[in-house]
């Protein structure tokens, strides 16, 4: 699966239910040259486990589905 914006925004929408579960979501800022930009939101915002959401849940699943991305990083 191509890395564009459209693709990475459709994965994250099999990711999202889980976020809002717990109160919070996830907004997909940018991806350029094989880096996915996201924001957390709501409760994952000011979560002390966010880094680990991002790393072993987010990052886990965009790059199952897409192995070409390089990095996955929270603005």
């Amino acid at each position: 699966m191509e890395i564009n914006f459209k693709n990475v925004d459709s994965a994250l929408d099999a990711i999202r239910p889980g976020l809002i579960a717990d109160g919070g979501n996830v907004e997909l800022v940018d991806v350029q040259d094989g880096i996915v930009k996201l924001r957390l939101q709501g409760a994952c915002a000011g979560c002390p486990m966010s880094q680990m959401t991002l790393r072993m849940g987010i990052e886990r699943e965009l790059r199952r589905q897409m192995p070409d991305i390089q990095q996955v990083v929270s603005v």
